[in-house]
């Protein structure tokens, strides 16, 4: 990558990057890679974007990625060719240690430790990768699922990015069949790719996960799949209420639904559009970042 942009942006065009840049530069031979980060913890609202092109950027890719930050200006910088700025950019990403899972980058194996489950992600975002609070939180909220006691065996990920959520239900639910489903086939070839990395087996069978590019719940895998006894949609707040008839009819009497990628300020129409549908909400969360967890009646 000889080649480096950077708008400053906000938080929430931060939180969006990962699906909306790779639906813009889809059609390019060659893509920037683009890297969020949080340069300043005592500022959590402002952000910023770098994009890491391997040629000098054109006029157009400039316009595109200042559709990803509406206020940001960009600055272009040549950088040594010598140099994986990506993997130096990564090298920032500490791993996060959230319940029984490690979540690391390829750099911080070494860091793994003997007693969590481990999972590596490759991703140019620190979104999906445990880095945002949602992230962390579905997986914080799994945990304690299991460790309460609850079983499934029928597990959905709904809006799987890259595949981590699906791939820590699986680790904790070994008999269960899993399902990962994105509306961005670019998310989904990701997925797979980290399934590859992480040991996990591509299949229909107990213990697999099936990967399928839908929208929503609008899909024949899914449809034949139904109904779930856990689903997952860490997504955004909308959608979230957009899909409360189609996951509510999708889960079955007793069933869990793990919801997340919504702001505090979001949650209770949220709760309210998933208690319309007669679910019991079971977990609240806190925090900016809200994490639900609701059942369905036996």
């Amino acid at each position: 990558m000889s080649w480096r942009v950077t708008l400053d942006c906000s938080k929430a065009e931060a939180e969006a990057v990962s699906v909306d840049g790779d639906a813009l530069f889809a059609l390019h031979d060659s893509p920037p890679v683009l890297v969020a980060e949080e340069p300043d913890a005592n500022q959590p609202e402002e952000w910023r974007l770098h994009a890491y092109f391997d040629h000098e950027p054109t006029t157009q890719e400039l316009v595109l990625l200042k559709r990803l930050a509406a206020h940001g200006e960009p600055e272009v910088e040549h950088l040594p060719d010598t140099t994986d700025w990506v993997s130096i950019s990564q090298a920032g990403l500490d791993p996060i240690r959230t319940g029984r899972f490690f979540v690391h980058t390829p750099l911080h194996f070494r860091d793994r430790p003997d007693d969590t489950i481990n999972f590596e992600i490759d991703a140019g975002l620190a979104f999906g990768t445990g880095q945002h609070d949602t992230t962390a939180g579905c997986l914080a909220a799994l945990d304690r699922l299991e460790t309460s006691g609850r079983r499934f065996a029928n597990i959905a990920d709904i809006g799987t990015g890259t595949g981590l959520l699906a791939f820590a239900a699986l680790a904790l639910w070994p008999e269960a069949k899993g399902i990962a489903t994105d509306i961005d086939p670019v998310a989904v070839a990701v997925s797979e790719e980290n399934a590859q990395i992480n040991g996990v087996t591509i299949g229909h069978g107990a213990g697999e996960l099936l990967l399928a590019t839908a929208d929503g719940m609008d899909h024949p895998m899914l449809q034949a799949r139904a109904p779930f006894d856990l689903l997952i949609a860490n997504i955004l707040a909308g959608p979230l209420q957009e899909l409360a008839p189609g996951f509510a009819a999708a889960l079955a009497p007793g069933g869990v639904v793990v919801l997340a990628g919504l702001l505090d300020t979001q949650a209770d129409a949220v709760i309210g559009a998933y208690q319309a549908q007669g679910l019991t909400l079971l977990e609240g969360g806190d925090g900016e970042w809200r994490v639900l967890v609701l059942e369905k009646p036996a």
